[in-house]
């Protein structure tokens, strides 16, 4: 029966939301736009540039109910699991986790030590970074912008294309955008 929807879908160009992320074995939502890889940031970004995308880091809990909210009613939205898929290279960090990440400063700690040095309270938060990053900097120095918590549809659209256009770096600040953009 799947097969004959997905052959529908391709025949007539019907868009489908994208499905919900499943759990990993990390009690952690997967999503096809995560990126797997050693954590190491400087080589991240790297990786990222050269993709032309824009790395950004989320980080989440198991059993955070915001973190859900994300995955199930923001993320699949057909126009943002593009947009990610399409300009960004997540990585996906457990805050309570044991994996090691590196910084761009070149410290490594865990996952849970990381996000305690990087000051990050509250999941999911969202971490976006600039294209080219001083290697003598944490990641929570750099970071263009933070988003902290469960936004809705609309909020975390703009932020997205905010970030992507390099709206940090104008006189707009995200609010004034996210008021305009919503407007239209």
């Amino acid at each position: 029966m799947l097969k004959l929807v997905l052959a529908v879908v391709a025949v007539w160009g019907i868009a489908v939301p994208a499905i919900a992320a499943e759990l990993g074995d990390d009690g952690l939502h997967k999503t096809a736009w995560m990126r797997d890889t050693f954590k190491d940031l400087n080589d991240d970004l790297a990786e990222a540039n050269s993709e032309g995308k824009r790395l950004a880091i989320i980080i989440e809990q198991r059993g955070c109910i915001y973190c859900t909210k994300m995955h199930e009613e923001v993320f699949p939205d057909p126009v943002i699991d593009k947009f990610i898929g399409d300009n960004y290279f997540f990585i996906q960090i457990n805050m309570f986790g044991d994996t090691e990440v590196t910084d761009f400063d070149g410290e490594t700690l865990s996952e849970k030590d990381m996000v305690r040095k990087w000051g990050v309270m509250f999941t999911p938060t969202m971490m976006f970074f600039p294209q080219e990053v001083a290697e003598t900097a944490p990641a929570n120095k750099v970071a263009v912008v933070q988003m902290p918590g469960a936004f809705g549809k609309g909020t975390t659209l703009a932020l997205l294309r905010w970030v992507k256009e390099k709206g940090y770096s104008g006189d707009e600040p995200f609010q004034k955008y996210l008021a305009r953009t919503l407007e239209q």
